[in-house]
Parts: structure tokens; C-alpha cells; sequence
């Protein structure tokens, strides 16, 4: 938390970016490796500069081999040598999902904290253009469900600066998870170092009525759906939980106590999710007194499919969660332009800042 200086526009793959160079002026022992990292597009524009910046040795390629990058990530990490380790896919990462859950996680317990695995693992997930059900998932989920990782989903510009460079000081691997359709979203980000505290999540609008919990892409949607409820006088508190592994229970319960309202926006699919985490925990607190049932606003329980068409009520949306919280208030809701935009492109209310 130091050294902060003024707040300037910048995109999420900017933060990213700058978080990414500062952190590897700071640790001259810290690598970047990854299918795309030093090719024309540079991981969405994420690695822009940094093999200019710091040279071959320490930004490079690796083969097409997900288990060989994780092995290698982890080895590295072993002797010393902190690593942030990209991948484009989130889908392809699951070739490495041995390396991550049996090495990585794992080797600080079972060596009684003699070794440390200081590595960042970046996912790319998201949907959209035809992705279809090998293109487009996000395993979070999957990820929150390992003891020894840190489960990071950020959804601003600043955050995803503060947070890569709080993962960065981690001696637990870190799984930074980010939706492509946030790479082009703008906000204000503190110039000079600064971290944001890993497994605190934070109220991104205050509400009396209801409270809508989200992560990763779907906060813009629960921002958007809380300004849609203002106009029927319904005030949505909406809470970013930035972290799913810590998560941030009490952030919840404190929202919940005032409003006895439970929506929660998950960006994947619903059995054994986050969401349905979150809802599990708030019910059986016992401390709180809920006016309607909580709501879970997610996928459905099957694959995505790739069709234009068939796409199209597939991904939660604001008009989702309107929905659920105007069949609490007796409200109908109104039908804006934005709700009927199309559905597998970035909406333009996704620009931020939120």
C-alpha cells in the first residue's frame, strides 16, 4: 500500500499490463512465460512491451504443452524463481490441472512450509463470437475448491492492478482469473505501486432493499441491474467479491443483515458453484432474518452451445436479476434498450467505469 500518486483512465488490460512491468522492475528474479506472451497480439494487449523491457530470458514463449508450462512454472518457483505463467484458454489449462492441484497447491503443506511456490496463473475465460462449449468456460469454482490457492477474479481496472501485484507478493500460487470482455473496460487506477488486499471484497454500490452479489463480468451486469432497480425505487447494494478463495464472508453477511435479500449473479454453471457457495453459507448463518428466498441467477446445468441462436438466453444478465428482485416487490419489469442488446459481444455499459 504504498507510493500511490493520482488516478488515470486506463483499460483492465493496461492494468494488467502495468502491474505485470512494475512488479518485474521491483523482482529482477521474476519471469513471464506463456503460449502468446511475446506474439503480435501479446495475450489481448496484457503483455505489450515486456519482451522489449526486459528481454528474452526473462518474457518467452513455451510449447503447446499446458502440463510442461505448469511443470516448469512450479520447478521454477521451487528454486526461487517467481514465475506468472499465461494462459489464453482457461478451457486448455485443464491439461495442467495435475500440476496446479497435486504440485503447486499442495507442496507447502505436505513439506511443512519449507518450500514455497510464489507463481501467478493467468486464465483467460469468457464467451461470445462462437465460442462454444470448449471455448468459453471459467473453473473457478473448480479452483475455489483447492486448500493451498488463492482464487483471484477481478472485475475493475484497479483492481486488477492492485490485486496482480498483491498475488505477486504471494507465497501461495495464485489463480488471477480474467474475462476477455473486461480486457477493453476503462477506469480510474492509482498511478505507482499499490496493492489491494486479497480476500476482502468490497460494495461497489450501497443499497438498502436487496443485495446482489457478483464477480468477474457479471459485476458490470449487477451495477447495471441496480441501476435499472433505482428507477422502481427498489435500492440494490452490489458487492464485488474480488476474491473467491478467501471469500469474503462476513462482507456478505454484514450487506444481508440489512437487507434480508440474496441475489448472486454466477458467471458459469450452478451445481457445486460459487454462488450456490455463497447461498449455503448466508442460509445456514442463522443470524439472518431473509424477507424472500435467496436467488441464484446463473447459466443453465449444460454446456454452452456455439449457435448465434441457441446462445442466446444462455449467460446471466441484469435483465435476470431484475427479473428475480421485481417477483419480490410485486414490480414488472420495464423494458430498456440496453436489456435487448446483443448477446455475444461486450455491451457498451461494459466500457466502466462501474
Amino acid at each position: 500500500m504504498t507510493e500511490p500518486r493520482a488516478p488515470r483512465l486506463l483499460s483492465f488490460k493496461e492494468a494488467v499490463n502495468e502491474a505485470t512491468s512494475m512488479a518485474m522492475q521491483r523482482n529482477a528474479d521474476l519471469i513471464v512465460t506463456g503460449l502468446g506472451v511475446t506474439d503480435p497480439k501479446r495475450i489481448f494487449g496484457t503483455t505489450n512491451g515486456l519482451l522489449e523491457q526486459f528481454g528474452a530470458r526473462r518474457v518467452f514463449e513455451f510449447p503447446t504443452s499446458e502440463a510442461c508450462m505448469m511443470g516448469f512454472a512450479v520447478g521454477a518457483a521451487l528454486r526461487g524463481v517467481p514465475s506468472i505463467s499465461v494462459h489464453q484458454r482457461s478451457d486448455f489449462f485443464l491439461l495442467a490441472m495435475d500440476q496446479l492441484v497435486n504440485a503447486a497447491a499442495k507442496w507447502r503443506f505436505m513439506f511443512g512450509g519449507q518450500h514455497t511456490v510464489p507463481l501467478v496463473v493467468r486464465l483467460i475465460c469468457g464467451r461470445g463470437w462462437g465460442q462454444g462449449p470448449t471455448h468459453s468456460q471459467n473453473f473457478h469454482s473448480w479452483f475455489a475448491h483447492i486448500p493451498g490457492l488463492r482464487v483471484l477474479e477481478p472485475s475493475t481496472p484497479a483492481d486488477a492492478k492492485g490485486l496482480m501485484l498483491s498475488a505477486l507478493n504471494e507465497i501461495n500460487p495464485v489463480i488471477f482469473i480474467e474475462h476477455r470482455w473486461l480486457h477493453d473496460t476503462l477506469g480510474e487506477v492509482q498511478e505507482g505501486y499499490f496493492t489491494e488486499p486479497i480476500g476482502r471484497a468490497k460494495i461497489v454500490r450501497q443499497g438498502k432493499d436487496v443485495t446482489i452479489v457478483a464477480m468477474s463480468y457479471g459485476v458490470p451486469e449487477a451495477v447495471r441491474a441496480g441501476s435499472l432497480l433505482a428507477d422502481m425505487d427498489i435500492n440494490a447494494e452490489v458487492i464485488d467479491l474480488r476474491s473467491l478463495r478467501p471469500l469474503d464472508v462476513a462482507c456478505v453477511r454484514g450487506s444481508l443483515k440489512k437487507t434480508g435479500r440474496l441475489v448472486v449473479i454466477e458467471p458459469n454453471l450452478p451445481v457445486c458453484s460459487v454462488g450456490s457457495e455463497i447461498i449455503a453459507r448466508s442460509v445456514s448463518d442463522g443470524q439472518i432474518h431473509f424477507h424472500a428466498p435467496p436467488a441464484l441467477v446463473s447459466a443453465p446445468d449444460f454446456a454452452e452451445p456455439t449457435s448465434f441462436g441457441l446462445t442466446k438466453g444462455y449467460h446471466p444478465k441484469a435483465a435476470d436479476i431484475v427479473d428475480v428482485v421485481c417477483s419480490w416487490f410485486g414490480k414488472s419489469i420495464t423494458h430498456h434498450e440496453s436489456l435487448s442488446l446483443p448477446h455475444d459481444v461486450p455491451n457498451a455499459f461494459f466500457r466502466g467505469p462501474f
